[in-house]
């Protein structure tokens, strides 16, 4: 099986890449302009039409290509929605510079080489994260911006059989796993909520109406929040998936669904809890771990999340609130950390979907034999609970 990962790096352009991005970004929106004109919808008939025209661009033919690529996954994006809205869909047209290449540039040692015209290139020097990263990997495509680079890379992955797995419970403050070998261990995102309160609040607080300031106020805020937030998710995404590696265990997550639903404004809630759990970024800390651990051969699986919080993970009753996020079960007598019951009940659902052999504390052993199955989705989830 092959795997295709990201690497990211930031960089300062010259003018020569910002004219090359600058032309590609015309390059683009002209083939969009004659597929909407000629209603081409195949990235075939659009480069029967587009290629040639293109010439009149002085930059290597190889960016030809990839425009036409681009140009034809927003012409399908723009159908797709104009079936679902009707007239209200909007026309698509690139204003930011990028550009994408599969064919001209080459990695060089430190450096890596990318055609401005026919036989003369510029070199954009790697740091060593992305040489670390792309070293015994193929590099197959290369994406530019004004300020990033990314290379994509792709390496051949024999996934691995595992012996158990770890089930993640996620919520709004923490991350609860728990595995097959009996082990609790909590990962803490507080600070990644508190990193969210100022930019929110300072949005908040923006009177201005004009949509151009709003617009880059809120950008900016925005990039502060995701880059303080990501570095946390990364750490706690990253130590998951090496301890899954370390213990040959597959991965077991909920498949959350729906859960903006539940804090849309007149639900009832406040707006500061609203707004903090909208900002829940539990989908993020799910691509992370999913792609992490696909990379490095280790099987991902999802549950449905209905009954995980609230069933008891030892016998599979109905448990009753004891407190502060815990949780009593009349028919066990026990009383359990309503993270760490969600956590067990995700591991003991998971185990057609890794195929292991349950090897964990009873509780766990007891739960995955019941095969709570079910496929129904669910508009709930442990990050309503603020602690």
């Amino acid at each position: 099986m092959e795997m295709r990962l990201i690497v990211l790096q930031n960089y300062r352009p010259t003018e020569e890449i910002i004219s090359l991005l600058e032309d590609f970004r015309c390059m683009v929106n002209d083939c969009i302009r004659l597929g909407l004109r000629e209603s081409l919808t195949s990235m075939k008939s659009l480069c029967m039409k587009a290629y040639h025209q293109l010439s009149v661009y002085d930059v290597p033919t190889c960016y030809r290509l990839t425009a036409i690529s681009r140009a034809t996954g927003l012409l399908r994006n723009y159908r797709r929605e104009l079936k679902k809205r009707g007239r209200s869909a909007r026309v698509p047209y690139v204003t930011k510079l990028s550009l994408t290449d599969c064919y001209g540039f080459r990695v060089i040692h430190r450096l890596v080489r990318v055609p401005i015209r026919k036989g003369e290139y510029t070199f954009i020097v790697l740091n060593d994260h992305t040489l670390r990263s792309i070293l015994s990997h193929t590099p197959r495509s290369l994406t530019l911006t004004p300020n990033g680079l990314s290379i994509c890379l792709s390496k051949e992955i024999a996934e691995i059989e595992p012996v158990g797995a770890i089930g993640i419970d996620r919520n709004l403050d923490n991350v609860t796993t728990a595995d097959s070998a009996g082990n609790i261990l909590r990962h803490d995102l507080a600070r990644a909520t508190e990193a969210k309160a100022p930019c929110r609040e300072t949005k908040s607080h923006f009177k201005r109406n004009d949509v151009r300031v709003r617009r880059l106020v809120y950008g900016k805020y925005g990039r502060i929040q995701r880059n303080r937030v990501s570095w946390l998710l990364h750490n706690i995404s990253a130590s998951i998936v090496r301890r899954a590696k370390e213990k040959r265990f597959g991965v077991v997550m909920e498949n959350i669904r729906g859960i903006r639903k539940l804090y849309r404004k007149g639900n009832g809630q406040g707006n500061t809890n609203r707004a903090k759990l909208n900002s829940w970024s539990f989908y993020e800390l799910q691509r992370q771990v999913e792609y992490k651990a696909r990379w490095e051969g280790i099987p991902v699986a999802y549950v449905a999340a209905r009954g995980t919080s609230v069933n008891c993970s030892i016998c599979g009753s109905r448990t009753y609130p004891n407190g502060r996020r815990t949780l009593h079960c009349s028919k066990c007598g026990i009383s359990i950390d309503r993270d760490v019951n969600a956590a067990r009940n995700i591991l003991a659902k998971g185990r057609r979907g890794v195929r292991f052999t349950p090897d964990g504390p009873p509780e766990v052993r007891m739960e995955a034999m019941k095969g709570n199955e079910t496929t129904t989705p669910i508009l709930r989830a442990d990050g309503g609970k603020v602690t």
